[in-house]
């Protein structure tokens, strides 16, 4: 029961379609065009747009007797639409409908084009009634550019002790954007509108701070536990809105939980990397509908990893509510280290997950499982060009103080096992440990605990990083699309914190498909932008910056590390050298002194900024029981 709804390709990017279709400001008079056009039947179908089927899927027009469907495509003509075969729209003046409805935006074109052709007397409408309000356009002449859909979800929460705290910058300003705004939506858990404004940017590369706690004050609101909806007016350069966001306990007892980066706006039909419960845990899906539509009964369900029995959901989801899903009651059997697969038919946006222990609560994200990639038959040939090729840095944390353990995920379809290897590297770029997995089955249950691996030699009481990397040496097949879930555990506190991601090509001047990415513009990718949030003054921070390379690169990197004031002015800066497949651990108390600190003050950020090489970064708040939160870092 998926989504019939195109919403992102790897080839294309992001289909705008689909977001001008689920938009929450379009929903009402998308539903208004609906029951007119109901009122006017028959109606003939003019699909200009090739937008019908995807504007059915969501608005559904079972309701309307459909005299007849056309295109002006020849290579259209006789294909299905609605069901019915398309004719050409020349034909559409013999056709008895009352109505025209054309499946197109803009259409004022469309409109004067197709006038000899109309019957006699016939309404025509178009799906510019449902656009959304123009001051919340970036382009004005063309209603899908995707600047106008720059939009994105974030889980939002403020009950009990619980607050979330949404932290980004207004990167667009370095692409040359005028006037940024923030329209905002915060939707409750049964996906009623809690409130809606907007939030005007400063020009410069000024942080936006969005704290539930204020919000529930200004609005007067009881607690809640939803969804915010973003759009951006104005951007320029990108139409993705990435952000940090944390989750705090103002009581202390439970520490930070985190899930600290967002960049993916875009539905899938499959999500993975969601791990089973441990003893003693429970594991909460946060199932967070992101369209103007009910999510049916059945229609998303939960499978063990490898398994095709899926256990669904019984109950409907309103539009936009969110909903608690324990994953113990739908697949009791089911324990970690196994993993659970999310089969999601496109109704969500990357789902979190929350994992509560003894009184300790962490949260995280899933992760986009690919249903387009094949195996790559060149890839074990590739070893001579691209060294390494495809590898997926994290931090070892230091082991006096941390646990870190490696769970491989499987997030491609078609992803029967994964011929991996890790590898373990000290901060000066020294491999201390090579152990390979072999070759795990889709099914698998293997954690790696870096404490049961053997001497990690010159890591012991310190820090380094770990490299997943395909190893084909028994066999086996790769798509580069290899992920992995990092899960820490303070030892003393118990407190824990994981994150996961995929692997990418590293500092190699050689490109293979889009690799080495690119932040802007086309790969190789071989400079960093980095973003890091603060925690000041209540937790500290912490950055752990890996420099990965497929191939040896420079020697050592030539980071600078920039701290900016709310406003976006730069108040300090200093050079950081990490050295090639090496990386360093530092601490935002250590690295700038205090009287530095206090200048830049309360919403200060850092850019992590390097033109030599591409970086790969981890960020995280220190509380002072042994909390702490570890993620990913989002560029631009």
């Amino acid at each position: 029961m998926a989504l019939r709804i195109e919403t992102f390709d790897n080839t294309r990017g992001g289909n705008a379609l689909y977001k001008a279709l689920t938009h929450p400001a379009a929903a009402r008079p998308a539903r208004a065009l609906v029951d007119e056009i109901a009122r006017q039947s028959p109606v003939a179908i003019y699909d200009a747009g090739c937008a019908v089927e995807a504007f059915n899927a969501i608005y559904d027009l079972d309701q309307i007797e459909i005299a007849g469907a056309y295109v002006h495509e020849i290579g259209r003509i006789g294909s299905t639409v609605l069901g019915r075969a398309a004719l050409p729209v020349t034909e559409l003046a013999r056709c008895r409908a009352r109505a025209v409805f054309v499946a197109a935006f803009d259409a004022e074109r469309v409109l004067l084009q197709m006038r000899p052709y109309l019957p006699y007397g016939a309404a025509v409408f178009s799906l510019d009634a449902m656009r959304i309000p123009a001051d919340r356009l970036t382009n004005s002449r063309c209603y899908l550019d995707p600047l106008n859909f720059a939009t994105n979800f974030a889980f939002f929460r403020d009950t009990g002790s619980l607050h979330t705290r949404l932290v980004t910058a207004n990167y667009w300003s370095g692409y040359g954007a005028g006037q940024v705004s923030f329209w905002i939506t915060l939707f409750a858990d049964d996906g009623s509108v809690l409130a809606k404004w907007c939030e005007n940017c400063k020009p410069s590369a000024s942080t936006i701070v969005l704290d539930s706690r204020d919000i529930r004050e200004r609005f007067r609101l009881p607690e809640f536990c939803g969804q915010l909806f973003l759009h951006i007016s104005g951007a320029a350069g990108h139409d993705v809105v990435k952000y940090a966001l944390d989750i705090f306990d103002d009581e202390g007892h439970s520490g930070i939980l985190s899930c600290t980066h967002d960049a993916n706006a875009w539905p899938a039909d499959r999500y993975a990397g969601l791990p089973a419960p441990a003893p003693g845990e429970q594991v909460l899906l946060w199932v967070q509908n992101s369209h103007p539509v009910t999510i049916p009964p059945g229609a998303i369900g939960l499978t063990a990893m490898g398994e095709e029995r899926v256990v669904s959901i019984r109950d409907p989801i309103a539009p936009f509510a969110t909903r608690a899903v324990a994953v113990s009651e739908l697949l009791p059997d089911t324990a970690w280290p196994k993993q659970v697969e999310l089969r999601a038919g496109k109704h969500v946006v990357r789902p979190r997950y929350e994992v509560l222990e003894r009184g300790r609560r962490r949260i995280a994200h899933v992760n986009v499982e690919r249903g387009d990639l094949r195996p790559d038959p060149e890839l074990p040939k590739l070893g001579a060009m691209l060294g390494k090729g495809y590898l997926l840095p994290a931090p070892v944390m230091p082991r006096e103080l941390w646990q870190s353990l490696v769970l491989p995920t499987p997030m491609a379809a078609c992803q029967t096992d994964l011929p991996i290897a890790a590898l373990v590297y000290d901060p000066d770029g020294r491999e201390v440990l090579r152990h390979p997995f072999g070759r795990l089955p889709r099914a698998h249950a293997t954690v790696l605990d870096l404490d049961e691996i053997g001497d990690l030699g010159l890591l012991d009481g310190g820090y380094g990083h770990i490299e997943l990397v395909y190893d084909f040496s028994g066999g086996g097949e790769g798509d580069g699309w290899l992920h992995a879930l990092f899960r820490y555990r303070h030892r003393q506190s118990g407190h824990a914190a994981e994150t996961s991601f995929g692997a990418h090509v590293f500092n190699t001047i050689l490109t293979y498909r889009d690799e080495p990415q690119s932040y802007t513009g086309r790969p190789p990718g071989l400079s960093t932008r980095l973003f890091l949030r603060l925690g000041e003054p209540t937790y500290g921070t912490f950055c752990h910056l890996i420099y990965p390379a497929s191939r040896p690169w420079l020697p050592a990197s030539d980071t600078a590390v920039i701290l900016y004031d709310a406003a976006g002015c730069e108040i300090a800066r200093s050079q950081l050298a990490v050295p090639c497949s090496g990386s360093r651990l530092w601490y935002y108390r250590s690295f700038f002194d205090e009287a530095t600190r206090a200048r830049a003050g309360t919403g200060a950020y850092v850019i992590v900024r390097d033109t030599t090489c591409r970086l790969f970064g981890y960020h995280g708040l220190l509380g002072g029981n042994g909390s702490f939160s570890l993620d990913h870092m989002f560029g631009f």
